[in-house]
């Protein structure tokens, strides 16, 4: 990969602000001039979105994991082929909502299918591609949970699941973030500028050549730490 192309994942459980966070960093790379994508999973793609559709906004239909995991992965190898390696190759930032984190944490801690095997096809889906970073925003299920209720959001298939599967899943992210190098936690508590600056601050320690060279200051009115 180029110097130029950085695939970056925002992970984390249910309302830790990633949609927010995506849409912070979009106009900080609008800002530096950088050409950039963002993109969601599963989606990104037509069959990505279709099967998005069947595993989260189809709450009336029971599903084993193993189907759970297989659909998300149909999805995955479509955009990692469709999206993901074209807008690499092509110098591009790519910011995506979720990658392979997520089904590690909710397919194999959540649901509790054997991490060998979800990582086994993972491997099939990607062709072995790697984010360059995960940003695991990490915040307490009971406000996650509070903030999704203040926005009113609407609770998806998967964000109908208990307490438990909730604790779960975040055990799960800080655990592989732990023993995956290319992932750093996030702490996701406080105003979203706050939570934007902690995620610029770890791009630009990762990355100086691709963030910082864009200048001490972009339009903005950030300015990059020294």
């Amino acid at each position: 990969m180029g110097e130029a192309g950085r695939f970056i994942v925002l992970e984390g459980g249910d309302g830790v602000g990633k949609t927010t966070q995506a849409a912070l960093l979009s106009s900080w790379f609008q800002a530096m001039e950088l050409p950039y994508l963002s993109t969601r999973e599963p989606g990104g793609t037509p069959v990505g979105e279709a099967i998005r559709e069947i595993v989260l906004a189809r709450k009336d239909l029971p599903m084993p994991a193993e189907s759970e995991l297989l659909l998300i992965l149909a999805a995955r190898a479509a955009f990692v082929h469709d999206v993901v390696r074209p807008a690499l190759a092509a110098g591009k930032v790519v910011l995506a909502d979720r990658f392979s984190l997520s089904t590690l944490a909710y397919q194999g801690y959540g649901r509790g299918l054997e991490l060998r095997r979800v990582r086994d096809g993972i491997r099939i889906a990607t062709d072995g591609l790697e984010p360059d970073i995960y940003l695991v925003l990490d915040l307490p299920n009971d406000e996650g949970r509070d903030r999704q209720q203040r926005a009113g959001a609407e609770a998806d298939r998967i964000e109908r699941e208990g307490k438990e599967f909730r604790e779960a899943v975040r055990a799960g992210y800080l655990a592989l973030a732990e023993s995956e190098p290319r992932a750093e936690i996030v702490n996701a508590r406080g105003a979203p500028e706050e939570v934007h600056a902690r995620i610029r601050d770890r791009l630009v320690a990762r990355f100086p050549t691709t963030f910082h060279a864009h200048g001490a200051r972009d339009r903005t009115g950030w300015e990059d730490d020294e």
